[in-house]
């Protein structure tokens, strides 16, 4: 993990500002939601991004009783019933 040199303080409410110089590179806008998990010993922040809950592709997702699911799965499923 490679260190950025910026540090910053975590306010009363539990809030820390995610540098303009970060957010940019990584094209995270104002509203965007953004994933948090624990890897070890380390917090992780990352722009969420839907994903298929079968496989983890992110492209072609189609939406099936509230769960994303990609095209592929999708076929793969349908093909198990015929």
């Amino acid at each position: 993990m490679k260190s950025t040199g910026i540090v910053r303080r975590v306010d009363e409410l539990g809030r820390v500002v995610i540098p303009i110089e970060l957010r940019n590179k990584f094209g995270i806008a104002e509203k965007d939601p953004i994933e948090i998990y624990v890897e070890g010993s380390n917090i992780i922040l990352r722009k969420y991004e839907p994903n298929c809950v079968f496989c983890g592709n992110t492209k072609n997702l189609l939406e099936y009783k509230d769960k994303l699911i990609c095209e592929k799965c999708a076929k793969q499923i349908a093909d198990i019933n015929n």
